[in-house]
């Protein structure tokens, strides 16, 4: 390759660079970048630099005391199916994996004689009275943290509000329907920290 060749070839690349560089700086000039105020697409759990810290929502189960009195009980029996395997309901029924349910509104937790309950169940402590049978159906581990029942849990309050009432029915006297101020006080208890303060 001769000397006059070599130079040819550097000065191409030399032109090349100066204007990559070029046109780089007249780009900048033009075009200026927007910075969102936020994302065009959000993804959750993701936070925009300078936005602030993330608040985390709570998740809490729906309210239900106000559906029980027109709750579907047929279709709490059949969703009652599904726990047949761990409990029974009959009258004076044995205990399976989980306790005999006869009667369970309003029985102390762990108040079945002779079934061996979670210490965390029996620390707990309390009624099972609507509010708390809504919670743990809701999702037990949530409510109970190191409960032995190994159940996801019913995500819809229609069929929470089905299932309660039907229990309901599983005793020689049934315990009276939620009352209004019942009705109002879970609401209260149930609505999230931040829809709360926005509602003030």
């Amino acid at each position: 390759m001769s000397e006059i060749e070599f130079n040819k070839i550097f000065a191409a690349i030399l032109i090349a660079g100066i204007l990559f560089m070029l046109s780089g700086f007249i780009a900048d000039l033009f075009v200026h970048e927007e910075k969102l105020d936020k994302a065009a697409y959000p993804i959750e759990g993701v936070e925009l630099a300078g936005a602030g810290p993330a608040v985390q929502k709570v998740e809490l189960p729906e309210p239900v005391l106000g559906l029980i009195a027109q709750a579907n009980v047929e279709a709490g029996a059949k969703l009652s199916r599904q726990c047949a395997a761990c409990h029974s309901f009959d009258k004076g029924g044995a205990n399976k994996i989980g306790p005999n349910l006869w009667n369970v509104m309003n029985r102390a937790k762990g108040g079945v004689d002779g079934f061996g309950y979670s210490n965390a169940l029996i620390e707990h402590g309390g009624d099972w009275d609507y509010v708390a049978l809504n919670k743990f159906l809701w999702r037990p581990s949530w409510y109970i943290n190191g409960t032995k029942m190994n159940y996801i849990g019913i995500k819809k309050p229609e069929k929470r509000a089905a299932m309660i009432a039907w229990l309901r029915t599983l005793s020689d006297n049934p315990v009276a329907l939620p009352t209004d101020a019942e009705i109002a006080a879970e609401a209260a208890d149930l609505t999230p920290p931040d829809e709360a303060a926005t509602a003030q």
